[in-house]
């Protein structure tokens, strides 16, 4: 059945679109606003779309827009699915096969995470070179289904070096730093302790947060290559000596918007 399902998603979005995409994206917390920037856009709730769960998560619209941006066709999520909401880690990577079968070339993935490398500040972009998977499952555990990529797959280049220099050129030229590091990925919805955070940054990580790991993993495994980028929207637990407030988070994300939509419009154009 969960096969159908991807296969009726697939043909209940592409008869509504002119052409077919070649960029996914997916919008993390604050940063839905690119949504906003598409040309001639084509609007699908999630709740009209077979297989598809309903995010529940603060500022995530919870619809596809699909339409062009920088001269590309793109198929963009407008707030993701979050393993805290309570959805199955199959309900978090359906969207990802959906896109597959689409036929998109790349996969571009945004979120918002708490800045763990003592370098780092509030409002910066950090560019992920890698993650480390601290949720304590995997999306691909359970019946391998071969359509999406083998049982056991290499996460080696993941990221994929290509769209990270293209990311480099478009950071240079709008003159928008960009950082670079490794994202943790945690479940939530709570934030982590203080001492989760030291012993994280011991493991290697620059950044953490409660997405994206297993979107990107799903990827991996059906070859979809991956650019993400992370806005520091806090810094982590015990960095300094405040509370963690959500709503700080979302403002953070809100006022650093337009330069990360920037950078992700310049960085489509040159794939």
């Amino acid at each position: 059945m969960q096969n159908n399902n991807y296969n009726l998603a697939k043909e209940y979005i592409i008869q509504k679109l002119p052409a077919p995409p070649t960029v996914g994206l997916i919008l993390g917390t604050g940063l839905g606003g690119l949504a906003e920037k598409i040309e001639n856009p084509i609007v699908i709730p999630y709740k009209d779309i077979p297989g598809f769960a309903v995010s529940t998560a603060p500022d995530h619209k919870g619809q596809l827009v699909c339409g062009t941006l920088g001269n590309k066709q793109v198929v963009c999520m407008q707030g993701r699915l979050h393993f805290y909401e309570g959805h199955s880690m199959k309900d978090i990577i359906f969207p990802i096969r959906v896109m597959k079968l689409l036929g998109i070339e790349a996969l571009i993935i945004t979120n918002a995470a708490g800045g763990i490398n003592f370098d780092f500040n509030v409002g910066d972009f950090m560019l992920i070179d890698d993650h480390i998977n601290f949720m304590g499952t995997a999306p691909t555990i359970g019946k391998n289904d071969d359509e999406f990529g083998p049982r056991f797959f290499d996460m080696t280049y993941t990221y994929a070096p290509a769209l990270k220099e293209l990311a480099f050129e478009a950071s240079a030229e709008l003159g928008i730093p960009l950082q670079r590091g490794v994202y943790l990925g945690c479940t939530g919805p709570h934030f982590e302790t203080p001492a989760e955070i030291r012993a994280f940054r011991v493991l290697g990580a620059d950044a953490v947060g409660m997405s994206t790991v297993p979107e990107v993993i799903a990827a991996a495994q059906c070859e979809i290559p991956v650019l993400a980028i992370s806005m520091i929207t806090n810094m982590a637990a015990g960095m300094l000596a405040q509370k963690i407030d959500g709503s700080d988070v979302t403002e953070t994300a809100e006022k650093k918007a337009d330069s990360l939509q920037q950078l992700i419009h310049s960085i489509i154009k040159k794939i």
